[in-house]
């Protein structure tokens, strides 16, 4: 059982780790509670048997997520995550316009304790939170959307979709940071399309990549092409 979610797409696997493709709405970690859904690893344990997640995505972001097989691949991974040798790359569509072709944001981001688990911008009380952006496309059809890559300089919590809201331009699909509590229709717009990392048995650059699909990315197909290759376990040098 998978909560209604639909499953994991395997895109990677040897006997070190399992680089799955996360759909939106299933968590990357262990539930909280007996009502959640499965997570990655409990769902794939009866094909791929004992995984653990080495980093997380929001439970509604979809894309590539890094899974171990063994213990030493689990320290080897986590260590790489921790000094910042892993490059992650996100799609998201938001709402309007964005006030450049591109930017860095520098923006402290703390927990915000009248919407758990939202959270703000805090210069006093926030842990310090980079995101480069860049514009890639947009599209009116009616309504102002623009597709826009990101990567993560930091991992924090909600790093991205609070960031984005902070510019203006909240992720389509966004619940907790859209307007109006989140009035869009649909998964959340965004999605982990790119990995780097050091093989953790023999230091090989590995890069892999996912394409979204399906609304509201079709919009932006010819866009996402451009920047995006079909999921590939490559060397990324």
């Amino acid at each position: 059982m998978n909560g209604g979610c639909e499953s994991p797409r395997v895109v990677f696997a040897d006997d070190a780790v399992v680089v799955v493709d996360k759909p939106s709405g299933m968590p990357s970690v262990p539930a909280r509670t007996p009502d959640d859904p499965p997570a990655v690893a409990v769902v794939l344990r009866a094909a791929w048997g004992d995984l653990e997640a080495v980093h997380r995505l929001d439970r509604d972001t979809s894309g590539l997520l890094v899974l171990a097989r063994t213990a030493a691949a689990r320290a080897a991974l986590g260590a790489a995550f921790e000094s910042r040798q892993v490059a992650k790359r996100y799609l998201a569509v938001v709402a309007g316009r964005l006030p450049a072709a591109a930017g860095t944001l520098h923006l402290p981001l703390a927990d915000d304790p009248a919407r758990p688990p939202a959270k703000r911008v805090d210069p006093i009380l926030g842990r310090r939170a980079t995101t480069r952006w860049r514009v890639v496309a947009q599209a009116d059809a009616g309504r102002r959307r623009t597709l826009v890559q990101l990567e993560p300089v930091t991992g924090r919590s909600h790093q991205l979709r609070a960031h984005l809201k902070w510019l203006g331009c909240p992720i389509l699909g966004d619940r907790l940071y859209g307007p109006q509590g989140g009035s869009d229709v649909g998964p959340l717009a965004l999605h982990a399309t790119s990995i780097e990392f050091s093989h953790p048995l023999d230091g090989r650059a590995m890069r892999l990549e996912s394409q979204p699909a399906g609304p509201p990315w079709d919009a932006f197909a010819a866009a996402i092409a451009a920047v995006t290759t079909r999921s590939a376990a490559a060397p990324s040098g």
